[in-house]
């Protein structure tokens, strides 16, 4: 990916949960290395929309592209191409490090 590519672009991405609508039709670029902060208030839908750039929730309509490959057709292309680490922990703090990254490697379909 050269430096005029876009590394995302989210076209009307929305997500609604069960009549709230937590992300309403937001639509934007980055470019790759770029350096891009994603600002707002406590519910504005920061993290759903990440959680949607990740594949980990499903967009009720719109589209996004993340390095290149669609997040509902491609899931497992995105998940590869991506590193990310929320503010929550979601370590299970009886395994050891290895263990960790094994376990979480297995459910997402990450190659050993």
């Amino acid at each position: 990916m050269n430096t005029d590519e876009k590394a995302i672009i989210v076209n009307n991405l929305t997500k609604d949960f069960k009549g709230f609508v937590a992300v309403n039709s937001i639509s934007f670029e980055v470019k790759a290395g770029e350096i891009f902060g994603f600002l707002g208030p406590n519910g504005a839908g920061k993290t759903t929309t990440v959680k949607m750039l990740c594949t980990l929730l499903h967009p009720t309509a719109g589209n996004a592209l993340v390095a290149g490959y669609d997040i509902l057709r491609q899931q497992s292309q995105v998940r590869k191409s991506i590193g990310i680490i929320f503010q929550d922990p979601s370590l299970d703090d009886r395994l050891t490090a290895y263990e960790n990254l094994r376990f979480h490697g297995i459910i997402y379909k990450v190659p050993s």
